[in-house]
């Protein structure tokens, strides 16, 4: 045997900490496909090079990246399924590990303490190409209110795939504002938040499956590097890269959509918690088809049910009014999610009639939510 032929049968070999290696396979795992269409799609990119371990997961729609520190003994990169690769690490006893390519066995050798496993390995030609983006190509912003933007709008992004554009969250930085826009045609999500640093212009629409994975990744963090290269969006935490697609297609005019303020003719000033248990204490009694009856009187918001099969709900809370009374009903669900996504003390409820979109404002935090109604009976 010859060395060349001994060069390609030796593979990746290094040493990582065990804790390491589970909490990085840990968050790229989270982009491994559950049901490939790929074989390859199912795996995790595991590259050692320059004393450090490389990992990578892409299903398409959504890559991550991480690293960690490592003694590289031979520099190389394999694919191996993801979901057992971060079962494995999570449960092996012994501090240290030890990983290496056995290229003769198509197989990945992972020895911890006593314990030794081989993992077979995929084709690494067939595994994705992602973007690489430079420094330079993404800007900083702080983690907390981007996040918190996410976190305001992401409920109201829709799930039906045959509409693309409205399963993604409009990112919009220009100048010193943030503004995030979500709607599924039935609720509208808007945060706007002052940046401390004069920003951009960057504006995309950004699937939001891929937005609320970042708020995992990203929870401890307090900046977040973003950018757009070669049509995906990137964002950078620390050594962790997440990627994704962006979504072709042009987002609803959010502006356009609010009803204008002068329209508006009734209008509650209430408890945010307060509210917030009211609703979820109807909806126990409310069905799917059973809407939220919200009644504004004087000095008062009065949440209440009828379930042809449950019974019926009905509770009153005070509330700073103005205008006439007027009674309107919406999804308990998506009343609920409209409520907890503000985060001031006091949210204001707007109302025109019961046939128009309500609106639910949080003015100090630059949140607004737009519901549409359903018809009450009678």
């Amino acid at each position: 045997m010859t060395s060349s032929d001994i060069a390609l049968e030796a593979g990746l070999c290094m040493r990582c900490a065990r804790a390491d290696l589970a909490a990085q396979v840990g968050i790229v795992a989270r982009a491994v496909s559950a049901r490939p269409s790929v074989q390859v799609l199912g795996g995790v990119l595991i590259e050692a090079g320059e004393d450090a371990l490389r990992l990578a997961a892409s299903d398409l729609e959504i890559s991550l990246r991480a690293q960690l520190p490592a003694q590289v003994e031979r520099p190389g990169k394999v694919v191996v399924p993801g979901r057992v690769l971060a079962d494995l690490a999570r449960a092996l006893a012994a501090e240290d590990v030890e990983i290496e390519h056995v290229a003769s066995e198509r197989a990945l050798r992972i020895a911890s303490g006593s314990g030794e496993y081989r993992l077979h390995t995929l084709a690494v030609e067939d595994f994705p190409a992602l973007p690489e983006p430079s420094d330079s190509e993404l800007v900083a912003v702080d983690a907390r209110p981007f996040l918190g933007a996410v976190s305001c709008v992401s409920r109201a992004a829709g799930r039906d795939e045959s509409r693309p554009v409205l399963t993604g969250i409009l990112v919009r930085i220009d100048g010193g504002k943030l503004v995030m826009a979500a709607t599924d045609s039935y609720r509208l999500a808007v945060r706007e938040v002052p940046l401390e640093r004069s920003l951009g212009p960057l504006e995309g629409i950004i699937p939001a499956r891929a937005l609320e994975e970042l708020r995992r990744i990203a929870a401890s963090a307090e900046e977040i590097h973003l950018g757009v290269v070669q049509n995906h969006a990137v964002f950078k935490i620390d050594t962790t890269v997440l990627t994704t697609r962006r979504i072709d297609g042009q987002f609803p005019d959010y502006v356009a959509l609010a009803p204008k303020p002068e329209e508006y003719v009734v209008q509650a000033s209430v408890s945010r918690a307060e509210l917030l248990d009211t609703i979820r204490r109807a909806a126990i009694v409310a069905q799917r088809t059973s809407p939220l009856r919200l009644r504004l009187g004087e000095g008062e918001l009065t949440v209440s049910v009828r379930s042809q099969d449950l019974g019926e709900a009905r509770e009153t809370i005070p509330a700073q009014t103005s205008g006439e009374g007027l009674e309107i009903g919406f999804n308990a669900e998506y009343l609920r999610d409209g409520v907890e996504s503000a985060c001031a003390e006091e949210i204001v409820l707007k109302l025109i009639n019961p046939l128009r979109p309500g609106l639910i404002e949080s003015r100090e935090e630059g949140f607004w939510y737009l519901l549409m109604p359903i018809r009450l009976a009678g």
